[in-house]
């Protein structure tokens, strides 16, 4: 493993920039975006728009390592190229941004308050892909609804044990156990996944490190005893639905978190926009999640 990458991944002031949305939410991302449906006739086409789009934000002037540490892309993205370079490859000899992959295949139905994640029975070759690709680490989401111990019990389970499977390839795993932002009974759940946490992370194989993904939680440095413990690698934030501004508040409350945010980097991007425009607002929502994710 790039052991450069490892030390940025580990200690860079900045964030990690989502630019993973898959099949079921790449027409809403489109569409944030300024891209209608009727813009595509099929799957390919609509792949190739998002490709673009992610292209011209991994290209613009800001989007370097200096603020931006990381990148998860979606599978089609790292199988994808950028000026002739594969994408992971462009983002760190180009960019120096550390490039990660988003593994999961979706979600399962709900039960017990929970969604956990779809069986991925080609994971292995997946992740042997990652690997011959540059990739560096993974992530992969599940998301708890409710205050649940059984069924947050069973995320975090499921999690820890895909994520051992990921260790065994040399990547770092990025465990996202999403708690939805909306739900009464928020606090009481990340009280639990914190709980849950903590004793799975007694399974971490000797010498290896994971990372987390967590929702900004209600009361601010829940989360630190994660941040300190030296089988993680880092600890980092999904946006949930927050606005950026609401976002980044939240963020600077969380010492040791940084971010990784899809909506709100993205909000306020348009195809529509002139190259200056598109990188001027870019390069502000950067500099203000860079400005949060060092505030913690």
């Amino acid at each position: 493993m790039n052991e450069e990458m490892r030390t940025q991944a580990a200690s860079k002031d900045g964030f990690i920039a989502a630019l993973d949305q898959s099949g079921g939410s790449t027409p809403k991302a489109l569409k944030l975006y300024g891209i209608d449906e009727g813009a595509w006739s099929n799957e390919a086409e609509m792949f190739d728009l998002v490709h673009k789009m992610r292209t011209r934000i991994i290209k613009s002037p800001a989007f370097t390592g200096d603020k931006v540490m990381g990148a998860i892309l979606f599978e089609q993205t790292m199988d994808r190229d950028i000026d002739g370079t594969p994408t992971a490859r462009y983002l760190w000899q180009n960019r120096h941004v550390v490039p990660f992959l988003k593994v999961d295949s979706g979600l399962a139905e709900a039960t017990d308050g929970i969604k956990l994640m779809k069986p991925m029975p080609a994971l292995d070759a997946l992740l042997k892909r990652a690997v011959e690709k540059g990739i560096f680490g993974t992530k992969m989401r599940s998301v708890i609804d409710a205050a649940n111990p059984e069924g947050i019990a069973a995320v975090v389970d499921q999690q820890f044990q895909v994520g051992e499977q990921i260790l065994a390839h040399g990547l770092v795993p990025i465990i996202e156990p999403e708690v939805t932002i909306s739900i009464p009974d928020k606090a009481q759940a990340e009280d639990i996944l914190l709980a849950e946490i903590r004793k799975h992370l007694d399974k971490v194989p000797a010498g290896k490190q994971i990372m987390l993904k967590l929702t900004l939680p209600e009361k601010p440095n829940l989360y630190k005893p994660l941040i300190d413990d030296p089988r993680v690698l880092r600890v980092v934030a999904l946006s949930g639905g927050y606005s950026r501004d609401d976002a980044n508040k939240k963020l600077a409350q969380n010492t040791g978190m940084i971010a990784s945010f899809s909506r709100a980097l993205t909000e306020g991007l348009s195809a529509g926009q002139s190259d200056g425009e598109f990188d001027a607002a870019l390069a502000s929502a950067i500099d203000s999640i860079f400005q949060a994710s060092r505030a913690g």
